[in-house]
C-alpha cells in the first residue's frame, strides 16, 4: 500500500513542471485575451457557433460562464451557447500534456470537440430559425454578469497559475490514488466490464458524470483515459457534456429553469451522439 501511494505521488511530481506552465499560459490568455475574445462572440450573430466552437477550444477560465452570461442576457444564440459548452476543454488539454500523451492524440481530441460543437451549434440555430423560437436580444444585464462572474485571477499570473496548478495537482493526486485502489483491489476488469463490454453504457453514463459542474469531473475523465480504462469516444462524451462553471452560471443568471433544464438535455443527447460518433470515427 506505501508503493502505491508513493507510486502515485511520484507520477504527480512529474506532471508539475508541465501542468504549471500550462497554467501560466492559461492566465496569460485570461488576462490578455480574454475579455477580447468573450465580446468578439458576442458580436457574429449567425456565425455565432463556428467562432463559439474555435474559441471554447481555448483553456481559459470562466469562458463558458461569460457565454452563459450572453444567453442570458440574449446577446448569443442558444447554438452559440451549446457550441462553446461542448468544446470547452477545462482541465483536459493540461493534464493531457502533463501525462505525455502523444500531441497528435490531443490535436484529434481537440478537433473532435470543436468541429462536433459547431455542428450542433448551427443544427440548432437553423432548427429554431425554421420555428421562429430565437430568443430576443437584449445587453440590460451584460455589464452585471460581467461584474459578477469573472474569475478572480491575482494580477500576478506567476501566483495565479501556481495557486491553480496546486489545486488540480491535490485533485489529480487524489483521483489518481483512488484510481490505483480500485485497479490494485482488481477493480480495473470489473470497471471495463461496465463500461466496454455493453454498447454505449460507456457514453451514458460518462455524459452523466460531465455534467457535474466542476474540474473534478473533466480530471477524472481524463485520467480514466490516460490509464487506458474508457475509449477515445466515451472520454469525448464525458468531456463534451461537462461544461465548466456554464451550467452553474446559466442557472443562476437565467430565471427560466424549464429553459435551462431543456438545454442540460441538449448538451447532453448531443454529447453522447457526438462521443459515440467519435467512437466509429476514431483513427
Amino acid at each position: 500500500m506505501t508503493e502505491l501511494l508513493l507510486d502515485t505521488l511520484i507520477d504527480c511530481v512529474k506532471m508539475l513542471p508541465i501542468l504549471y506552465l500550462a497554467y501560466l499560459l492559461m492566465e496569460y490568455i485570461e488576462q490578455k485575451a480574454g475579455e477580447k475574445l468573450n465580446k468578439n462572440v458576442s458580436k457574429v450573430g449567425a456565425a455565432g457557433p463556428a467562432l463559439g466552437g474555435l474559441l471554447g477550444a481555448i483553456p481559459q477560465c470562466g469562458f463558458s460562464g461569460a457565454v452563459a452570461g450572453f444567453y442570458a442576457a440574449g446577446i448569443v444564440t442558444l447554438g452559440t451557447l451549446i457550441a462553446v459548452f461542448l468544446s470547452t476543454s477545462d482541465e483536459m488539454i493540461p493534464i493531457l500534456l502533463s501525462s505525455n500523451v502523444n500531441i497528435s492524440v490531443i490535436l484529434k481530441i481537440l478537433l473532435f470537440k470543436v468541429f462536433g460543437g459547431i455542428i450542433a451549434g448551427f443544427i440548432i440555430d437553423i432548427t429554431l430559425r425554421i420555428f421562429h423560437k430565437s430568443k430576443q436580444t437584449s445587453s440590460e444585464h451584460i455589464h452585471e454578469f460581467c461584474e459578477r462572474e469573472h474569475c478572480d485571477c491575482e494580477e500576478n499570473i506567476f501566483i495565479s497559475a501556481l495557486k491553480h496548478t496546486a489545486k488540480v495537482i491535490i485533485l489529480i493526486f487524489i483521483v489518481s490514488l483512488a484510481l490505483n485502489l480500485v485497479f490494485y483491489f482488481g477493480g480495473e476488469n470489473f470497471l471495463r466490464s461496465i463500461i466496454n463490454n455493453t454498447p454505449f453504457v460507456g457514453e451514458i453514463l460518462l455524459g452523466l458524470v460531465g455534467l457535474i459542474p466542476n474540474c473534478s469531473a473533466s480530471v477524472l475523465i481524463t485520467n480514466l483515459f490516460v490509464e487506458n480504462v474508457i475509449t477515445a469516444g466515451q472520454m469525448i462524451t464525458g468531456l463534451m457534456t461537462n461544461a465548466g462553471v456554464g451550467l452553474l452560471v446559466l442557472f443562476r443568471l437565467n430565471k427560466k429553469v424549464k429553459e435551462n433544464l431543456l438545454i442540460t438535455l441538449l448538451l447532453y443527447v448531443f454529447g453522447v451522439l457526438l462521443g459515440i460518433l467519435t467512437g466509429f470515427l476514431w483513427w
